[in-house]
């Protein structure tokens, strides 16, 4: 357990052992979990943000509750290698200390450990993960700004807010849509927590917390640096992804977005750094995407990905994994194709031929990714695709038990135990036929029929998304 003295010395980078593999405490888009209840946040008064900011942050309820955040959210540790496990301990031995030299300007956050997790397209997302003991503080940072800033906020933004979600996102575009704004403005912002600019955002932040010591103390978790194989970085732009802290400064700096698209009048939805703008007509939707192009690289210093960005029809683009159709004159939710691609490849990974995993952990992964699938696209119309992937899936499932079977006499008997008679067991157990092309005759059919699989552990969509 690490002791007061640690503490002194943990001020040092250390880098020995930094590239230890752990569970990340966020994957792909990062949450601050809210702590917070609407109606609490509708009694703040934005007018009146007084210099004890620094003291609620410090104060022990709310350190206390970021210590439970970073606690219920595990994950991997820091550069210093300290575990979730070790931070109370460590907490109660050096936490004075800490708010101590917090209060007195003293505290320097440590750099974050680099990690990279592959995305869709074949890039890498760059995550930062801060220690354990930088996530509780800005865990306490992220929760008092959240109390701030959330009566601020506009009511078109989704993302890393409290009681807010991607379905109320698609949901709300779904009802633009169906108000007349049939033209789409589908904004890309390039590589947006890499590039924020840092003075800008802290200029922003200051119009709103006039307190020198919180300001200060963002301004070095922004600059903290990153240790990338065994180097030290510095991190002059962006809000590394991966910091509990990065969601809500995001929020900070595209609320500006917000508040210009509100200004002129427009409909649009932002969810995080994905923006779509609503417009009743091609020109006006080409003029929008011009014009808020232009002040987004000019007033927010951010680049806009002309390569992605386009104006379109809503039943072309991709949002947030989901698309929209016409249907008797109204804009439906249905899965973008590319989401079920990624579902299948999912599913393929898992009933893969040369993967030697038993049954019992296939129908365990398989239930996972089906039931968190499923709960995601819930709110889309998913019925015909439902069936078609159930049958889909089944027959992958028949297709790893003719290969699990493996000897002709296994296959032979194993068919007669499922009600296949001499004839065809004998017919189907030598047959030359790919295993794929078998899955699909009458007799597997039969002999591993929907209850026979549902009762061996198959959990099947339509079961769920009644």
């Amino acid at each position: 357990m690490k002791g007061n003295q640690e503490y002194e010395n943990g001020r040092q980078l250390r880098i020995e052992d930094y590239l230890q593999e752990n569970r990340l405490e966020t994957e792909g888009k990062v949450e601050v979990p809210s702590v917070l209840d609407v109606s609490e946040l509708e009694e703040i008064d934005t007018k009146t943000v007084t210099n004890e900011i620094l003291e609620e942050i410090l104060s022990r309820d709310n350190m206390n509750l970021a210590y439970k955040r970073v606690k219920g959210n595990k994950g991997a540790s820091g550069i210093d290698d300290m575990q979730v496990d070790e931070l109370l301990q460590y907490l109660k031995e050096n936490g004075e200390q800490i708010k101590e030299d917090i209060r007195k300007g003293e505290y320097n956050p440590k750099a974050v450990r680099r990690v990279e997790i592959p995305k869709a397209d074949g890039n890498k997302r760059k995550l930062g993960i801060p220690t354990v003991v930088d996530r509780v503080i800005q865990q306490a940072i992220a929760q008092q700004l959240s109390k701030i800033y959330e009566p601020i906020f506009s009511g078109n933004s989704y993302g890393f807010r409290p009681n807010r979600s991607c379905h109320e996102a698609i949901l709300k575009a779904k009802e633009i849509m169906n108000n007349g704004y049939k033209w789409v403005v589908d904004l890309d912002l390039e590589k947006f927590f890499d590039t924020v600019n840092q003075d800008l955002l802290i200029s922003i932040i200051r119009r709103t917390v006039n307190e020198d010591k919180v300001v200060s103390l963002i301004r070095k978790y922004l600059q903290a640096g990153v240790l990338v194989n065994g180097v030290f970085e510095k991190t002059e732009k962006g809000t590394p992804q991966g910091g509990n802290i990065s969601p809500i400064l995001s929020n900070i700096m595209l609320n500006e977005l917000d508040k210009e698209l509100e200004k002129r009048g427009l409909q649009f939805v932002r969810y995080a750094d994905d923006c779509i703008i609503f417009t009743k007509s091609r020109k006006a939707a080409e003029r929008v995407m011009e014009s808020i192009t232009k002040f987004i690289e000019k007033k927010l210093r951010l680049r806009v990905n002309r390569e992605k960005s386009k104006v379109d029809r809503p039943w072309r683009i991709k949002y947030l994994g989901f698309s929209f159709y016409q249907s008797k004159g109204e804009v439906e939710i249905r899965i973008h194709a590319k989401s079920i691609e990624k579902f299948k490849d999912k599913i393929r990974e898992i009933t893969s031929r040369s993967n030697a995993m038993s049954m019992e952990t296939r129908f365990l992964k398989l239930r996972q990714v089906i039931r968190g699938r499923v709960n995601y696209f819930k709110i889309a119309n998913m019925k015909k695709i439902v069936q078609k992937l159930d049958e889909w899936i089944r027959r992958r499932i028949r297709m790893c038990y003719w290969k699990q079977w493996k000897k002709i006499k296994t296959k032979y008997d194993n068919l007669i135990k499922m009600g296949i008679n001499k004839d065809k067991a004998y017919r189907i157990a030598n047959s030359r036929k790919s295993y794929w092309r078998i899955s699909n005759t009458p007799e597997m059919h039969i002999a591993l029929n929907n209850k026979t699989l549902e009762r061996l552990g198959y959990l099947s969509l339509s079961s769920i998304h009644c």
